[in-house]
């Protein structure tokens, strides 16, 4: 509970306007796109700079009250689920472009940045910011550093942390600091930024981010690779990647998912096949020509039953559009939909797929996948319900046994969405003990008072390790 003392010195920071704790406010933020967690805050508060920021985190810590900083709750891992109560941290007001420098390719924000609108803005300039996860349309970019988020670009550009070039973070005392800087090289220190960067809000509150940009592709072109069998579509991926080719774009998406998708989309999506490769090259013309004619060779080898080339922009959009509306398309089927992040090498597909598969008919549980295949991060998704208490048991054996062989096959419990609370009883299985360990002294030597988003990352005890006998 926050004392009405508390209270009013919080609101003298802020304003009246910008404290709310009526029921109504804090259900808002009592909850992410993570289901099955909910946890109402004592309050919400929306600081206007990075100065109210500090002051609000100085009382927090004087007090001992859990900040958990928030950007647009899409996040799937219950990493913005105030579970612990205390303050909800929104940046409606710290929601500005501050910089496009076209001399040195960076654009400086704040937390708030729709990523969406970032991309727009600096491509109305002839640059490029890779990073583009499917929620980009209302996903902020301040969730997107916390969660160190990928896309469908990852493949070919990398993920968040590959564009953090520099950062202002408020610390658990209240201190400012700001790491990197817009430099090519730079070796003066531990690499804070990277620190910060996935760290979910557990160290401190990212006020400000300095973000790297490339010049814009020349030409792009997309295709539709179509199979009748799982496995040979995933032998696809792999031979690509052999190939020496690194596409922009190589998405997976099986039957289950295609149906669901088209569906909801609507745009001709083949529904009588297995599986489905969405494949994506840009750069200099002849490059992407090259490239799409090889990859368009190496998919038919692979059994294709058809490769088609978007024969337009609007084509093509309408394709990638389809694959980011996977998880909205899916949410239609039951009240309760948990997607997952399981990721393997690029070589494992194959086999992680197949796994995947037995997985959902060992457990009886209907289990659609989809994902960046290309980076070995694949999305099992399992529609569900919540208040059948026995299908999600089997739900929960199901991902469980997932994350198992992820393991098993050189992979980790997740490639993108975090950990939060929901995989942090997974995650000494991928780090052992003494990787838990080393984590938490960083912890505690930047938060002590363990105010910085409570309960996520560590969890209060690990889920014995799954034997996978077949």
């Amino acid at each position: 509970m926050i004392s009405n003392e508390v209270k009013q010195r919080l609101i003298s920071i802020v304003g009246l306007e910008n404290y709310d704790d009526s029921k109504a406010g804090r259900l808002v933020y009592s909850y992410d796109a993570t289901p099955q967690f909910q946890s109402l805050p004592d309050a919400v508060i929306a600081p206007r700079n990075t100065k109210e920021v500090s002051e609000i985190v100085k009382i927090c810590n004087e007090h001992r009250i859990p900040i958990v900083p928030r950007g647009s709750g899409t996040n799937l891992c219950a990493g913005t689920c105030p579970t612990e109560g205390g303050l909800v941290l929104i940046f409606k007001h710290m929601n500005n472009i501050l910089e496009i420098d076209e001399e040195n390719l960076t654009v400086t924000v704040q937390p708030g940045v729709i990523t969406l609108d970032l991309i727009k803005a600096v491509e109305a300039k002839g640059l490029f910011y890779p990073p583009d996860p499917s929620s980009m349309k209302i996903s902020t970019i301040g969730g997107s550093i916390n969660e160190n988020s990928g896309g469908l670009r990852g493949l070919k550009y990398g993920v968040t942390r590959d564009y953090v070039m520099a950062l202002e973070v408020v610390l658990a005392n209240g201190d400012i600091i700001r790491t990197g800087g817009k430099l090519a090289k730079d070796v003066a220190g531990y690499d804070l930024t990277r620190l910060f960067v996935g760290s979910e809000g557990t160290l401190g509150i990212i006020t400000e981010a300095t973000l790297k940009l490339i010049p814009m592709p020349e030409t792009k072109k997309t295709m539709l690779a179509l199979y009748q069998d799982l496995e040979a579509a995933a032998r696809s991926v792999s031979q690509i990647i052999a190939n020496k080719i690194i596409p922009t774009t190589l998405e997976f998406l099986d039957q289950p998912t295609l149906e669901v998708v088209e569906a909801y989309a609507q745009i001709g999506l083949p529904t009588d096949v297995k599986a489905v490769l969405l494949i994506e090259q840009d750069g200099p013309s002849e490059v992407v020509e090259r490239d799409i004619k090889k990859m368009e060779e190496i998919c038919k080898k692979e059994q294709a039953v058809s490769v088609k080339v978007a024969q337009s922009e609007a084509e093509a959009d309408a394709l990638r559009t389809a694959r980011r509306s996977a998880l909205s398309a899916l949410a239609r089927l039951k009240p309760t939909t948990i997607l997952e992040d399981a990721t393997v090498p690029r070589s494992e597909i194959a086999k992680m797929v197949k796994a995947i598969n037995e997985v959902a008919e060992k457990y009886n549980v209907k289990i659609c996948t989809f994902g960046h295949a290309g980076d070995g991060n694949l999305h099992p998704t399992c529609p569900t319900d919540a208040r059948d208490r026995e299908e999600i048991e089997r739900v929960e054996k199901a991902f469980e046994e997932i994350f198992a062989k992820a393991i098993e096959l050189g992979g980790t419990i997740t490639g993108e969405h975090g950990v939060g609370i929901m995989k942090a009883p997974y995650l000494e299985w991928k780090l052992g003990r003494e990787g838990i360990a080393a984590m938490k002294a960083i912890k505690n030597a930047l938060d002590p008072n363990n105010i910085m988003n409570p309960g996520k990352v560590f969890a209060k005890s690990t889920r014995k390790r799954v034997v996978i006998t077949r």
